[in-house]
């Protein structure tokens, strides 16, 4: 089910067998009891109910209910381990630490590229690099791929892109003496102009009629708002048919979603790891750059010593001589603390895979869609299939809640989007209150993420019921 399998079926097969009913605590339980990835949860701190500011319920030593890891993971339990390892390491070796198990700090990057390769998809060390930050790595993508002409100088995004990524495009278009009111665009929603989604049609439009015009196009993977999970294959093909470069923000689709950046031709892309990769908040970034780029070493960049060839780094000489592929850009060495604390993330990660990680994001967020709209009595999300017309928010029958994220499952990651007729901020305050933690973005909206590496069918189904509570 990992490629866009049906949870609903799989729910609906379950309901019958089980003969249990959708809203019921039992449901949640059993699926609970059938869930192969269960024994992940310990590998993670799950913060307490007493500790939520507002909690003001009963039993205050149980688990909150945190649904928050699209903005903040949470932290497995070996980071503490590893990150005082390093600690003790430094106090007893000093410099010899960059040398000395465990993990040794002057190849710390290279571990890490070596151990997030499979979950973004990369083929080689050379098309992945460990280092910086999300908004640095993407200046420094820019100042290879972004080379404008007065025919060519046009950066696509889309429309509610996180805004640090618009304030890295529009800097990086001032900078080249261009105004971002002319070459910066926003894309949005098209034919399907109501809706929240954007469509591949969208997109291909704005191609057919701007493509000559436009040097890159830079989406976020998965839009942090509406948690639309683009499809970065047929994007990449359709700019590259346009002559234009296909990067992606992987914020919040790295640790999500599956992801090929190598086989789907993406020429750059860069996240963060504080997110579905849970190394802590401001943890160390990543960046991918497709093998294709990897020896042209005319690209303008941005050059630091540690994009030096190693063998000659150390030499101090005036000489810059880059690395093959994406690890030319790094400017300097890794800070260590924050890569352990990435590597130890990491290593839950390989005790799965993400296929088996997919397959339960699927039905933990299918199951999620399929209560929230029986218990509260609203439609599922927009389609990205519709055609113009068809699914407009005019026409969606009204609710207190909208799901603002698309209804096909391989057009999300676990992130649902829900808008509320409601004051928001009641809302969030009264889940607070009982120990739910979400993320909230004003005026109207909350954001749900029940991650598949921690969360549980009953979180799911505890936020649900306390939210029926407030609204119905």
């Amino acid at each position: 089910m990992a490629n866009g399998g049906n949870p609903c079926g799989t729910l609906d097969t379950i309901l019958a067998e089980t003969r249990l009913e959708l809203g019921s605590k039992e449901l949640a339980s059993h699926l609970d009891s059938q869930d192969q990835l269960s024994h992940l949860r310990s590998e993670f701190h799950i913060p307490k109910n007493r500790d939520q500011k507002g909690y003001n319920g009963g039993d205050a030593d149980s688990d909150a209910v945190y649904l928050l890891g699209n903005s903040l993971g949470l932290m497995p339990v070996r980071t503490r381990t590893y990150v005082n390892d390093q600690l003790d390491k430094w106090a007893k070796l000093g410099i010899e630490g960059h040398f000395e198990e465990p993990y040794p700090w002057y190849p710390i990057g290279e571990t890490a590229a070596d151990k997030i390769l499979p979950i973004v998809g990369g083929k080689s060390r050379r098309e992945v690099a460990i280092m910086n930050t999300l908004s640095v790595n993407l200046h420094l993508l820019l100042v290879a791929f972004y080379r404008p002409t007065e025919k060519r100088h046009k950066i696509v995004i889309e429309v509610n892109a996180f805004p640090s990524d618009r304030y890295a495009v529009a800097s990086q278009i001032k900078q080249r003496g261009f105004d971002p009111k002319e070459s910066l665009v926003q894309l949005g929603p098209g034919a399907n102009g109501d809706s929240s989604v954007i469509t591949y049609d969208d997109i291909e439009s704005l191609l057919m009629k701007e493509g000559e015009s436009i040097a890159v196009v830079m989406m976020g993977g998965v839009q942090f708002f509406s948690g639309q999970l683009f499809d970065m294959q047929r994007i990449s093909e359709l700019c590259h048919a346009h002559g234009c470069y296909a990067g992606f923000d992987l914020a919040h689709a790295v640790g999500n979603v599956p992801l090929h950046l190598h086989d789907w031709g993406v020429d750059f892309a860069c996240w963060c790891s504080y997110k579905y990769l849970n190394s802590g908040a401001g943890g160390i970034a990543g960046a991918f750059m497709h093998e294709r780029h990897a020896e042209n070493f005319d690209l303008p960049r941005f050059a630091g010593w540690w994009g030096n060839d190693p063998k000659k780094r150390f030499n101090m000489t005036d000489d810059f001589q880059p690395l093959p592929g994406v690890a030319s850009f790094q400017l300097s060495n890794p800070p260590v603390l924050q890569a352990v604390s990435l590597l130890a993330s990491l290593e839950v990660f390989s005790m799965t895979s993400m296929d088996a990680l997919c397959n339960k994001s699927l039905l933990l967020t299918g199951y999620l869609e399929r209560l929230v709209c029986s218990l509260l009595k609203c439609d599922r999300g927009p389609s990205v299939r519709a055609s113009a017309g068809e699914e407009t928010s005019a026409k969606r029958s009204k609710s207190v809640v909208e799901i603002l994220t698309p209804r096909e499952p391989d057009h999300r990651g676990c992130q649902l989007s829900l808008r509320f007729a409601t004051p928001v901020d009641t809302v969030a305050n009264v889940l607070a209150s009982k120990g739910i933690v979400v993320d909230v973005r004003k005026p109207d909206v909350i954001r749900v993420a029940p991650v598949p590496l921690y969360n549980t069918f009953s979180d799911v189904h505890r936020f649900v019921t306390t939210l029926a509570s407030v609204l119905c």
